[in-house]
């Protein structure tokens, strides 16, 4: 069962650390946004494997937005 990754902010996608087939741990982190100059990493609960990346790097995002998902 897939697992949304959101956007807790709206942000700027700053980089993104994981790749579509990465196996990422509980508490790992699968990319950073950067809103008024903070990076905010964006944090894997659960583990799993990256089933898909939805945002690109430079891509402005909404709170609430599909970044990945997770299996």
């Amino acid at each position: 069962m897939s697992e949304p990754i959101i956007a807790d902010v709206g942000a700027s996608v700053w980089k993104i650390l994981a790749s579509v087939g990465d196996v990422v741990d509980d508490g790992g982190v699968v990319m950073i946004l950067e809103s008024m100059k903070m990076e905010i990493p964006v944090i894997c609960e659960g583990g799993g494997t990256i089933a898909s990346i939805d945002v690109a790097e430079a891509q402005t995002v909404a709170a609430g937005q599909l970044l990945a998902t997770v299996n």
